[in-house]
């Protein structure tokens, strides 16, 4: 197990430099957004799909700064909305989402990931308080229930179930060809239907299905603990079970205050819906060796200012400007904290990646 740093799209030297600094060897990149969208500053471009001479270039960039990329996260919905919703465009999209898999794993990034939510990561609110007026964000469901249909009319869910089987049965041959493992998120947050639109992976069961549906070696789990607190799982279960069959592929280290219908995310070392160690240990007994990354951090005094070049492309999914570097800091030094310690009370430290120059 080795932890990480991701959710941010501009790989910008100064954020490797400080990446670097803090004694992370790997990252991933997550990319949703999109250059004709107004996000001057991302690595790759094209408006239907990522070109290999592209991809290369990036992963280069990464490791002349002494980080690995580890992941590629988010196809940009423009790539896929068709596919997900089943458009006119439907077919074409396919092509070039298979044009994009094979690159991806020609230039050698091993993981993509993905989400099957058109209308996007949904919050009431990014600017709830934790201790000294650190923002974080909340979703509190009776709000945001009466939301207007985002795509002109409601879906159903069989709809929506039938373009995901369309997608593996048309990707994941390709993924597995390119020696590339694709690998979901959940809904976020993971409830039944937004904005008229089904939120497919908001339980175990559906990730179930998901991982039956078309079954792969190359399709495994975003492992977003986050959610699957929202969805109100049992995590260790959770982690045994995937785990077990070898489908976790990464995981986001974040946690919030409690179940939906309503909750706000809160600082790693907070009360929080699970203890972190435990998750760890959990981990650990299915033989992850994985990536772990923080996922959605409070935002702290400052953040937002470290980079003086142009962070437009630092628009998150919480509508928060900047990357949050410091609140993504003070989680991997806890995160780091915890492996080491774990590893020395158990006498597993063989099963924790320590930093090449640590």
């Amino acid at each position: 197990m080795r932890a990480g740093l991701g959710t941010f799209m501009d790989p910008h030297p100064d954020r490797l430099r400080f990446i670097k600094q803090l004694g992370v060897d790997d990252i991933l990149l997550n990319l949703w957004g999109a250059p004709e969208a107004g996000y001057p500053n991302l690595p790759l471009t094209g408006e239907t799909e990522w070109s290999f001479r592209n991809l290369v270039q990036l992963r280069n960039r990464i490791e002349d700064a002494g980080l690995r990329l580890n992941a590629l996260e988010n196809f940009p919905y423009s790539f896929y909305d068709e596919v997900m919703l089943g458009g006119p465009n439907q077919e074409e999209q396919l092509e070039h989402l298979k044009t994009t898999v094979r690159n991806v794993g020609r230039a050698g990034i091993p993981y993509m990931g993905y989400n099957w939510m058109p209308n996007g990561v949904w919050r009431s609110s990014t600017t709830y308080r934790l201790r000294g007026g650190a923002e974080t964000s909340a979703t509190d469901m009776a709000q945001l229930e009466y939301a207007p249909n985002t795509h002109g009319r409601e879906y159903t869910e069989e709809e929506l179930w039938d373009n995901y089987e369309r997608f593996l049965e048309a990707v994941l041959p390709v993924a597995e060809e390119a020696g590339v493992t694709l690998a979901l998120h959940p809904a976020d947050p993971p409830v039944e239907s937004l904005g008229g639109i089904p939120r497919l992976f908001n339980s175990v069961e559906s990730f179930e299905r998901a991982m039956e549906l078309v079954p792969s070696d190359s399709h495994a789990l975003q492992f977003c603990l986050g959610n699957w607190s929202a969805m109100g799982a049992d995590l260790p279960e959770v982690i045994e079970y995937f785990g077990g069959r070898d489908e976790l592929a990464y995981v986001h280290f974040q946690t919030i205050s409690e179940p939906l219908p309503r909750f706000n995310e809160v600082f790693i070392d907070q009360d929080g819906y699970y203890d972190p160690y435990e998750i760890v240990a959990a981990l650990d007994a299915v033989d992850f060796s994985g990536l772990i990354i923080p996922g959605h951090v409070p935002k702290l005094e400052g953040d937002g200012q470290y980079l003086e070049h142009d962070d437009r492309s630092e628009l998150d999914v919480e509508g928060h400007g900047g990357w949050k570097e410091r609140g993504r800091a003070f989680t991997i030094g806890y995160l780091r904290a915890l492996l080491e310690t774990y590893g020395r009370e158990t006498g597993r430290e063989s099963a924790i990646y320590r930093p090449a120059d640590d």
